[in-house]
């Protein structure tokens, strides 16, 4: 459950809540892929805006509509009584695992952390993935930490930031930490641009936003990494550097969301900018907004082209649109969202 490919889909919402057929289209989407693994309530799926019934519902879908693929349900949360119950809700759901990330308002020390995974880990009756997010939880992990989590019960991999761009300094650094974890405990890397190299450096796992939405191009990674195959793994993701581009200039949730959002009128628009650029060998022309025509988030995933061509167009429009749109993540929705919108949710694009 902790190795290969965990792909974690986006929690699809509307102005009432939860989207639940289009997440179970994503999830059966994920296991027809063959993802050795399904993420729910990550960061991609949006779990610090969601209710404790919403989080529920959601690990409940996911166990249901995962077939025979493990699903790994996210528990974080600001108490840590919240996150013991949550993990309750979510061992009761079907999860197989749990991922755990330090959420605080305040700065934490290293035996606070300590303290809310040994406590947390003694209720578990699953294993559970260690949350490394220095980005949105402002906590950095060392080794030595690390390393300390990893003899508690329960604990079953860690989940780093990335890793180093360069194969022996990426080498170097999983051989540093996985000095001191016991052997039992997988190393999995996120960052998506970084997971080719990573699970090239000896990485057991890729937890992945891009998974989550365009599976087969994340198996096939993976699955070139784990026989060994590090130029094929390594030139597969390189052929999506403008979509990592994208998500180092806005953030993986926002890219990955808009990319969910495109209607089919603007994946064929896609499409035909794509062979258009093909035949001229030139830039496309600008993208002409395809996604703002007030849709619920992901109402067209099962239109969406499994096609790295397809992706690398979108990257390659998709900065005018995002910018044009003025991304903003509010409590039920991630933008862009043209129209009217409600208070407090979504702020609508102008232009």
């Amino acid at each position: 459950m902790f190795s290969g490919l965990s792909a974690f889909p986006l929690t699809p919402l509307h102005e009432t809540g939860i989207d639940e057929a289009a997440f179970v289209r994503l999830v059966e989407r994920l296991r027809a892929a063959g993802v050795d693994s399904i993420g729910a309530l990550g960061s991609t799926g949006s779990y610090a805006y969601l209710t404790r019934g919403e989080r529920l519902r959601i690990a409940q879908l996911a166990a249901q509509h995962a077939g025979a693929i493990p699903v790994i349900v996210g528990i974080g949360a600001l108490r840590t009584r919240d996150v013991l119950e949550l993990a309750q809700d979510a061992q009761q759901a079907g999860a197989r695992g749990v991922l755990l990330a330090p959420v605080s308002y305040q700065n934490l020390s290293d035996d606070e952390v300590f303290g809310l995974f040994d406590a947390v880990t003694r209720s578990l009756s699953v294993p559970l993935c260690v949350y490394d997010n220095p980005a949105t939880t402002h906590f950095v992990f060392s080794d030595e930490l690390h390393g300390r989590i990893a003899q508690l019960p329960n604990v079953a991999s860690i989940k780093i930031p990335g890793v180093p761009a360069k194969p022996d300094a990426a080498q170097a650094r999983v051989d540093r930490l996985r000095a001191l974890i016991p052997r039992h405990v997988t190393i999995g890397v996120s960052g998506d641009a970084f997971a080719a190299t990573g699970l090239n450096a000896g990485c057991e796992a890729w937890y992945s936003v891009i998974a989550g939405l365009f599976p087969q191009l994340a198996v096939a990674i993976t699955r070139a990494a784990q026989a060994g195959n590090a130029q094929a793994a390594t030139r597969l993701s390189e052929q999506l550097a403008p979509l990592w581009a994208l998500f180092l200039q806005y953030g993986s949730l926002r890219v990955i969301a808009t990319a969910a959002r495109a209607s089919r009128s603007g994946f064929n628009a896609l499409l035909a900018a794509a062979g258009s650029v093909a035949a001229r060998g030139s830039a496309p022309a600008p993208w002409h907004d395809p996604g703002c025509a007030g849709a619920s988030l992901a109402k067209n995933f099962s239109k969406l082209v499994e096609n790295q061509d397809t992706i690398c167009t979108f990257a390659h429009l998709g900065s005018e649109y995002l910018q044009k749109c003025k991304l903003r993540i509010g409590v039920y929705h991630l933008h862009p969202l043209c129209g009217n919108s409600s208070v407090g949710r979504a702020q609508p694009c102008q232009g």
